[in-house]
């Protein structure tokens, strides 16, 4: 679970601290452009390291630099608690004027405050334990050291974090990307979910039992679902096919869903991988996009329910019905003046007023 998030000079953050200790699920509002889902593509930079993109040139470029400000670096910084551990992760990246690629200044990683190995620019220090000695080694400055670092066991601190980062679950579902088609499997979503059909049959074929979690989520959304298929045309190559009965089986591909129902099998997987898989961090952009007023209530209590005993979830929402779903302990307020000033941010850490919908509509909250 993320206790803190810190960016500074990425985008429209700046001096940016978001606290989410203790927060299962959170909801993030504001008006288009305040930073929504900056804080998103921030994450993704640490889903993609996790994820083994070491080289920095494929994880930000100079317009990523707040108002292109080159001069002050771009510091990312979250803690987080894995197996009742508090892991802290820093990372600074630079772009020297004589530079054509960003590249590291500072980079380190802490278990309960101790240091499992620091970066300075080209050097890299990996303190000793019980077990092992200091050593020290040189590493490209264009390079993440995070991916690069030999794993000595599945225990060690370098591999259970860089796991947890892969882990993270980052969604914009695009439906009509969303074809059922898979040609492999993964445990992997892309933000779009264009890769769905291998993202549940990765699943499948790791956590069969998963199936029966999936199956009773639809089923209480679509009451004529049924079952779902997949059929297998040649050789790692998989179509996705959902069954539906009234008085009789009728059957069609999974790409001629409507994208609403796209949407409700998308958070039926997301719900059984956190269950079956290992408890996730998941930031869901407007998961209400493409539903209809009276499915957003249900849908959203569910995500949210489907987290409060593992894992923690962050969506946005321009949805009155989806916002009033979440209370003032839950819910983060973030303003922007103008494009030439950073985002601020605000817990609502109150009871939430009955007119916050009205609030929100005449632009009457501001920080």
């Amino acid at each position: 679970m993320i206790q803190r998030l810190y960016i500074h000079n990425f985008r429209c953050l700046e001096n940016f601290e978001f606290l989410l200790k203790g927060i299962p699920s959170a909801l993030l509002i504001g008006k288009n452009g305040s930073g929504k889902s900056t804080i998103s593509y921030a994450l993704e930079v640490l889903q993609r390291i996790g994820r083994n993109v070491s080289r920095v040139g494929e994880l930000i470029e100079a317009s990523d630099f707040t108002r292109e400000n080159t001069d002050i670096p771009i510091r990312f910084e979250i803690e987080v608690v894995i197996n009742g551990n508090l892991y802290k992760y820093v990372l600074v990246l630079e772009l020297p004027e004589s530079f054509k690629e960003p590249r590291i200044s500072t980079e380190q990683l802490l278990v309960d405050g101790k240091q499992i190995y620091s970066r300075q620019e080209a050097q890299v220090v990996l303190y000793k334990d019980a077990q092992y000695s200091d050593a020290s080694f040189s590493i490209d400055w264009h390079l993440v050291a995070l991916p690069i670092i030999q794993k000595r066991s599945d225990k060690d601190p370098v591999y259970v974090f860089q796991s947890w980062l892969a882990r993270i679950i980052i969604l914009s579902p695009i439906p009509s990307t969303m074809n059922g088609r898979a040609t492999g499997s993964t445990l992997q979503p892309n933000r779009d979910a264009s890769n769905f059909a291998e993202w549940l049959t990765g699943l499948l074929l790791r956590y069969p039992a998963a199936y029966s979690n999936i199956d009773s989520y639809i089923k209480n959304i679509i009451p004529d679902f049924d079952s779902i298929e997949s059929e297998l045309r040649f050789k790692d190559n998989r179509n996705i096919r959902v069954n539906f009965k009234k008085n009789k089986v009728f059957s069609i591909d999974f790409e001629r869903l409507s994208d609403g129902e796209k949407c409700f099998f998308l958070s039926a997987v997301l719900i059984a991988i956190n269950k079956h898989y290992e408890p996730l961090f998941c930031f869901w952009d407007e998961p209400d996009n493409y539903l209809s007023l009276s499915e957003v209530d249900h849908f959203v209590m569910e995500l949210r329910r489907a987290f409060k005993n593992g894992g923690q979830l962050l969506v946005t929402s321009h949805n009155s019905q989806a916002i009033e779903r979440f209370s003032g302990e839950n819910t983060f307020f973030l303003d922007r003046k103008s494009h030439l000033e950073p985002t601020l941010i605000k817990l609502l850490d109150e009871p939430r007023a009955d007119n916050l919908i009205t609030s929100l509509l005449l632009g009457d909250i501001a920080l």
